[in-house]
């Protein structure tokens, strides 16, 4: 996946959760943005959570985020964030839509016969997709 950001000249900062700890308000950011709440970030065939049965339902969000930062395993991984969205996992297709909007439109756009500055953009705009932008 950091190969793939670097393919696309994404800016990227990666971040190991074990040896670099989440803070409270980045685990905030990463249970705010989760279209499922804790079904989309948390494992639960996690060792944790199978040997304790933990419901996460019943937790406050303040406990939420405290137990995840004391036990940072149970999380699903990769985890990304951008300003807007995270994806949990890699999916090659939902992956892209961390390429700017305006990329993936002049990758669509793109091509040898309708853009006289395709021989200096072209060659980074083919490999995204040939598939409909998600809008």
């Amino acid at each position: 996946m950091i190969q793939w950001f670097k393919e696309q000249e994404i800016p990227f900062t990666s971040k190991d959760i074990f040896s670099n700890k989440l803070t409270y308000s980045e685990v905030f950011e990463i249970i705010v943005k989760s279209e499922n709440g804790t079904d989309d970030i948390i494992s639960p065939r996690s060792k944790i959570v199978m040997e304790n049965n933990i419901d996460f339902d019943s937790m406050k969000l303040s406990e939420l985020i405290n137990f995840i930062l004391s036990n940072p395993s149970v999380l699903r991984r990769p985890i990304i964030v951008d300003d807007h969205r995270i994806q949990v996992g890699y999916n090659s297709e939902e992956i892209r839509t961390f390429i700017p909007r305006a990329r993936r439109l002049a990758a669509i756009a793109c091509s040898a016969t309708d853009c006289p500055l395709y021989s200096s953009c072209g060659s980074k705009n083919e490999p995204i997709s040939d598939q409909p932008v998600n809008q």
